[in-house]
């Protein structure tokens, strides 16, 4: 549904510009600092606070970076501000979709994604 919005967002004719695909990219590299995080900490305990709240840093700025870029776009005219309306609820539904799928899989109980 996400992707649909983004697309949307794009490809509708009276909007007709592709610039909003360039936040496919944040949705590609915001899991990133966490698996980076995940396999830090495995090794030692006394680094896991500090290298996990980095992670968690670096993840809010990329998810901050997705909802701004848009914006940043309309107000420069570089797209109509329907398009950014679409784009910005595209990213609600697939970040919300990421971090549900972490807290799902991500807990290291006997049912997670490290199995599949």
């Amino acid at each position: 549904i996400g992707l649909t919005f983004l697309m949307l967002g794009c490809a509708l004719e009276y909007y007709g510009v592709y610039w909003p695909l360039f936040v496919l990219i944040f949705y590609f590299i915001c899991p990133i600092p966490h698996f980076i995080a995940k396999r830090i900490s495995d090794d030692s305990d006394a680094a896991s606070s500090a290298c996990r709240e980095l992670a968690y840093f670096f993840t809010t700025g990329i998810v901050v970076s997705a909802f701004g870029f848009p914006i940043i776009l309309a107000r420069v005219e570089a797209i109509k501000w329907g398009a950014c309306g679409l784009v910005l609820a595209g990213n609600a539904v697939i970040f919300l979709t990421i971090l549900g799928f972490f807290l799902v899989f991500g807990r290291g109980d006997d049912f997670s994604w490290e199995q599949w």
